[in-house]
């Protein structure tokens, strides 16, 4: 469910999809941290058994840090981008037990069973973490991330079939549903905003025929519900009304993350990068690989584009104009590139995708030099996750999650 929609698929099928990029997110197991040729010794400590406190430091280029510690989930692998969140100082994994973890000691600070359906994704707004109810009622609930008590309920309508929150700001949820027919069947699809104070629905509007309610990822910003899918399209909404502002096609599917900023809806495109205008979709730059290969979803953190290519290389963009500030290519056949990022400091962190060379990327920020990768040494080629949590990062791969140190 949600902003990425994770279909039920068996693990080495979902594997051979992930290689052609058309496949789910998945994760893998982790251990102990190491340099880019180096193990480093050592286990984490287990939650609550000496991880409490700030006194810790990344150790220099060239190592990789040690978790700070490491817990056990029940991560299905089925998430999508969404199996991370961190908020109010706790991790929180997508899995059934839903768990949250203190991310300075590790221990586990609540456990709700039974509260997501398979897939269901981290999707917070507003202070309020947003699921489809786990009953197959209709409803959309919210749980109070800090707590896991839940705090709010709605539905769209009984017309309405397995609504799938994708996207929530300060005021609303906004909700993909299936159009029941008498047969039960669910060709047409709507989607739809909730108002979160009071649960009612503010607008409801119908997609066009032969719009799929799968593979939709999506944001809120500037007043715009923006949302890509399978058939590649990129779409924006009045967030206020529901009333669609712009459509426009592109080259290549867009299944995973996008980005928008000042007035900019940022998409990979196969070769090329392309930065569409908010207002129209009008197209304002244009970056190209340069290469064979293809970009990968694109970031904004601190006012720079990061984003990744097939080929593992990274960059560094100025959003506005598209301009280049650097382009690293020291992973090119030694490591995964990197899928998702976060930044502390002066440093760049980001996620590898499927290798089992990946793990954590630690870059230079102003440079785009590589300080370290830390990795299990498994041999998993699984995805993995990593989320900002102020002096440390919130790590997950497979069943396993860890904080590193972030400073």
């Amino acid at each position: 469910m949600g902003g990425h929609d994770a279909r039920a698929l068996p693990r080495r099928g979902a594997l051979r999809l992930a290689g052609t990029g058309l496949g789910l997110a998945l994760l893998g197991t982790g251990a102990w941290g190491c340099s880019p040729d180096e193990e480093q010794g050592g286990a984490a400590t287990t939650p609550g058994a000496g991880g409490d406190g700030d006194s810790f430091t990344t150790p220099p280029p060239g190592r990789a840090p040690k978790p700070l510690w490491k817990a056990t989930t029940a991560n299905d692998s089925l998430s999508g981008t969404g199996a991370l969140a961190v908020s109010g100082g706790l991790a929180l994994v997508a899995a059934d037990p839903l768990v949250a973890y203190d991310i300075v000691s590790g221990r586990e600070k609540w456990s709700r069973k039974g509260v997501t359906t398979p897939g269901a994704r981290i999707l917070i707004g507003g202070g309020t973490l947003f699921l489809a109810s786990a009953e197959y009622d209709g409803d959309v609930v919210g749980l109070d991330p800090r707590t896991g008590k839940e705090t709010w309920r709605s539905r769209i309508g009984k017309e309405y079939a397995q609504p799938r929150p994708m996207a929530a700001d300060d005021r609303h949820v906004y909700v993909l549903a299936g159009i029941l027919e008498k047969d039960f069947s669910t060709p047409d699809n709507v989607i739809a905003a909730i108002d979160t104070t009071s649960g009612k629905v503010v607008w409801r509007e119908r997609r066009d025929a032969g719009t799929e309610e799968h593979g939709i990822t999506a944001q809120v910003a500037e007043g715009r519900l923006v949302y890509t899918d399978y058939r590649k399209n990129v779409t924006v909404r009045d967030t206020a009304t529901g009333r669609q502002i712009w459509t426009k096609k592109i080259k290549n599917a867009n299944w995973e993350q996008f980005a928008v900023h000042k007035g900019l809806v940022i998409v990979a495109d196969g070769r090329r990068l392309r930065a569409l205008s908010l207002a129209d979709g009008a197209e304002r730059w244009t970056l190209d690989t340069g290469d064979f290969t293809s970009f990968n979803g694109p970031q904004v953190l601190d006012g720079v584009l990061y984003v990744s290519d097939r080929l593992h290389g990274m960059w560094a963009v100025e959003p506005e104009t598209g301009k280049t500030v650097w382009r690293n290519q020291e992973l090119l056949g030694k490591a995964a590139y990197s899928w998702q990022f976060t930044k502390a400091g002066n440093t760049l962190y980001g996620a590898s995708d499927l290798d089992d060379k990946g793990g954590i990327h630690a870059f230079d920020a102003a440079t785009g030099k590589l300080r370290w990768t830390y990795n299990d040494r498994t041999g998993e080629i699984q995805r993995w996750y990593v989320a900002g949590a102020g002096k440390r990062l919130a790590v997950l791969h497979a069943a396993n999650l860890y904080a590193l140190p972030a400073v």
